[in-house]
Formats: C-alpha cells, structure tokens, sequence
C-alpha cells in the first residue's frame, strides 16, 4: 500500500514490460513492513538525460535501479561513481545521499557470478566468452576477471564497445589475457548471453549452439522468459545453466544494503517474490 509516507526507487529503463524487480522488491518490503516501493519509469533513451535529474529532485526518492538502455548513459549523470562502475563504464544503481548528491554503482556482475558460483561452478582459471560490451555485459565481465578468470573474451555487434572494455579490463587486470571480436562459444568454460537477444520471440541465438560443449556452463540476462530459447537449447546438449532471474536475486542483497533497507538472502526473496513470465 502506497502512502504519502512511502520511500520511493524509481526503476528506469526502456520498455518496462520485461521488469522483474518490482515483483521482488515490493512483496519483501510488504512482509517486512518496510514502507517503501520500486516504480517502473519508462523513460526513452533521448529523454532520460533530461529526466533523471528531475526525478531525483523528488522529495520522497531515495534513488534509482537502471536498466536497459540507460546503464552506460548513468555515467554521466551522477556525481561519482564506485570503482566497480568505473571499471565497467556503467551504473545500475544511483543513491541519493543527504545533501542531495548522486552516487551510482553496479551490482550486475556481482548478482551473476555469485549465482554462478552457487552452482558450483568456479571462474578461477576459466576461460570465459561474453557477449554484449553494454551496460550489463560490461559489469559481468569486471566481476568475472575479479573472480580470476584467466582468459576472457568480448564480443559485441559494436566492436569499438568491446573494444574500449578490453581496455579498461586490461589497465585493471594485467594478467588477465582479453580477447575481442568472436562469439564462437567451442572452447570456453562458460558462455554468457549479456546481449537483448531473446527479448524477441523472432531473435536469433546469440551463439551457434551447436559449438557448445556439453560441459560448457550457459548464462542469460534476458528475464523475458525464464528459460530462453538459448538455455533450452544449451540445455538440450547437457549444459548447466543459470537464468536471467538467479543474477537479480543474487544482486539483490547488495541493492538493498545500499539503499539502507538492510539485507536479505537469496532464498528468502525468492520465498516472496511474485515473478510472472510471459
């Protein structure tokens, strides 16, 4: 129930149909009786510039989750930013401090590889392809070379975007080898999907299945569906596979820590999440 006292994350990003975290969020602020609550904003990429900072004017905001497309153009619009953010070239979290300063960080990468590692699976020495160099790629393939990766390699259909994460990746992580410009997935420990492809029912597959090892770990972001067209299809050749949801929980904690509502485990955001698919 939303009152006049009720604390306010605005959730931004374009379109807003495919949004999970409302559905997390809100029923764990209702049974904790925390009087706060995520709002979807769909905000078109050549107007966010101009309404973020009007939005964080809002008396009752405490700050921001971003999504697609609006991550990397994050950057620009607070006033610091954490290493992690820094090092990606994106934020997926703003705070608004007390005296009215923006501060954005990155949790996207963290959620993915403790979902990961989770399941068992460490990246310690792993070679590792992602592709998508955006906002959400960018922060899985800084945690994944702070997790000691060995070899990773970028692709993305904007090769100057990879690029420039190489490079970033490379200044940070001298004994990481990085790779730009393939997205054949024959080699690789893991595989990740950090691209919109599975948004769509009519999308191609982000990678030729038929190049992936049965012992070839699968990742998504894409929540559209739990389990996309590339997950079943990994699936079908005997991968281990983690869903675009599993990264969202597991980043949820240290959303929550951030924005000063205290923590939660995995599990228990799960227990009251009302997740819907399509």
């Amino acid at each position: 129930m939303l009152s006049g006292t009720t604390t306010l994350i605005a959730h931004f990003g374009f379109p807003t149909e495919a949004f999970k975290a409302p559905l997390i969020y809100n029923p764990w602020f209702d049974r904790h009786g925390i009087d706060a609550a995520v709002i979807p904003m769909g905000v078109r990429p050549e107007d966010y510039a101009a309404t973020l900072p009007q939005v964080m004017r809002m008396s009752n905001l405490r700050g921001a989750l971003v999504t697609m497309p609006h991550k990397v153009t994050t950057m620009a619009l607070v006033d610091e930013v954490s290493t992690t953010a820094r090092i990606a070239g994106a934020c997926n979290a703003i705070l608004k401090r007390d005296d009215g300063s923006l501060l954005g960080d990155l949790f996207d990468g963290t959620g993915f590889v403790r979902g990961v590692e989770r399941k068992g699976r460490s990246f310690r020495g792993a070679r590792v392809l992602v592709a998508g160099a955006g906002g959400v790629g960018s922060a899985i393939a800084a945690s994944i070379a702070a997790a000691g990766a060995a070899e990773l390699m970028l692709f993305d259909a904007h090769a100057a975007s990879a690029e420039a994460l190489a490079g970033r990746l490379r200044a940070h992580y001298p004994l990481l080898t990085v790779r730009t410009g393939s997205r054949d997935p024959a080699g690789y420990d893991v595989v990740v999907n950090a691209t919109p492809l599975g948004m769509r029912a009519d999308d191609p597959l982000p990678f030729d299945v038929e190049r992936i090892a049965p012992s070839t770990f699968v990742g998504e972001v894409v929540m559209k569906s739990e389990y996309t067209p590339l997950l079943r299809a990994a699936m079908a050749r005997g991968c281990e596979v983690q869903v675009g949801t599993d990264m969202l929980f597991e980043m949820i904690p240290a959303y929550l820590g951030f924005f000063g509502f205290g923590t939660a485990t995995a599990q228990e955001l799960r227990a009251s999440a009302q997740l819907r698919y399509t």
